[in-house]
């Protein structure tokens, strides 16, 4: 029984050891996001968390949001005229557009993202008006400034790793054990 007990704690202390830190950087300028395309045989849960995009200044704040498929975000207009929310395609695919409507100032529309990749925003009434929400099929990823991401407890195995930057994706093949290093050259 002891013996048991003892393979019990060690596999638990290895499990630990099977997942790293992919980090690296994204040669672009301005923000981008990094995400893990496949993650072979695992399923996640639904986030329960909201996230939050508010049109403000004539502009969408923040101007790129990361979240995970199946995530739920809530629209804000703050500011004084109305606007509109709307996506022409997600990935290209314009079966997935959507127009979340017209709503004035201090009133929110929400809506779930259940299909993963590039959402451009646009605003009907505004046509100046651009954002992008990037949706990961995972909870593996990050957003970045023109600069460094991390991407913490990642489980060692080979993956789709892809940087979006300015509606384009650059995607590369990672093979991650423990920490791993990768850079992105994305196109401006």
């Amino acid at each position: 029984m002891k013996f048991f007990s003892l393979l019990v704690v060690l596999l638990s202390l290895c499990h630990g050891a099977f997942a790293g830190t992919l980090s690296g950087n994204v040669k672009a300028t301005g923000k981008s996001a990094v995400v893990l395309e496949t993650v072979p045989a695992k399923s996640f849960p639904e986030p329960s968390q909201k996230a939050a995009m508010d049109q403000q200044g004539m502009k969408f704040v923040p101007a790129l949001l990361v979240i995970q498929q199946g995530t739920t975000v809530v629209f804000t207009n703050g500011d004084s005229v109305a606007h509109n929310v709307l996506w022409p395609n997600i990935s290209g695919n314009k079966k997935l557009a959507h127009n979340v409507g017209t709503f004035n100032k201090g009133k929110t529309v929400s809506f779930k993202y259940d299909n993963a990749g590039n959402v451009p925003l646009l605003c009907s009434l505004h046509t100046e008006m651009l954002g992008t929400i990037v949706v990961s099929p995972s909870p593996y990823f990050a957003e970045t400034d023109a600069g460094d991401y991390s991407i913490k407890d990642v489980p060692d195995g080979t993956y789709k790793a892809t940087a979006w930057h300015n509606g384009k994706a650059t995607t590369l093949t990672v093979s991650v054990s423990g920490d791993t290093k990768l850079d992105f050259s994305p196109a401006n």
